[in-house]
């Protein structure tokens, strides 16, 4: 199967909004938005993040089929915008550099897991921060190797596969979980 990339935006918004509601809200209706600094408000987590693409203050990388579907993303943003973070308390313990952006959501439709949509959304992520203006991206994230991994648990991606993408990591703050680290150079656009 052939695969795109797009920008979460006004324009891409139906492909995601379709995405995510064949996929039960993704993991029972999150729409993504639980680091967003509203999470476990009580508001309608689908308008909370449509009125943040409509701002322009919700990132991500679309991974689209031949037919404009969306079938994954990797979400990014700001730490302002992406205030919440997995394993907080150990986290703050000893807090690494605070970076210009973080990683946290990677999600591919089951039916497309294993066919490279992961690797091309975080992929997609990074040269839309290039874009952006680059700078140090951070991610939080499970390792797999040598262990059975439930899916549900690596909705940040893996550790592998970001190190397969030049990411180094930096310090584990749960059984199978590490902050990585990678440092993205400018590229024109916007800053």
């Amino acid at each position: 199967m052939t695969y795109t990339t797009a920008t979460l935006d006004p324009s891409t918004w139906d492909a995601f909004a379709d995405l995510v509601e064949r996929n039960n809200g993704v993991y029972g209706g999150c729409w993504c938005i639980g680091y967003h600094p509203e999470c476990r408000q009580r508001i309608d987590y689908r308008q909370a993040k449509r009125d943040r693409v409509l701002a322009d203050a919700a990132h991500a990388a679309l991974v689209l089929d031949e037919t404009g579907s969306a079938q994954g993303w990797c979400q990014y943003g700001d730490p302002e915008e992406l205030s919440a973070i997995k394993h907080r308390r150990e986290y703050d313990k000893e807090p690494p550099p605070l970076p210009d952006w973080r990683i946290t959501c990677v999600f591919v439709d089951k039916r497309h897991r294993g066919q490279g949509v992961a690797r091309t959304a975080v992929a997609a992520a990074l040269d839309q921060i290039a874009e952006r203006g680059g700078g140090l991206v951070e991610a939080i994230s499970e390792t797999t190797a040598g262990r059975q991994a439930v899916g549900r648990f690596l909705f940040s991606g893996t550790v592998e596969l970001l190190e397969d993408l030049g990411f180094e990591r930096i310090r584990q703050v749960g059984k199978h979980a590490w902050i990585v680290s990678r440092r993205i150079e400018p590229r024109g656009g916007r800053p």
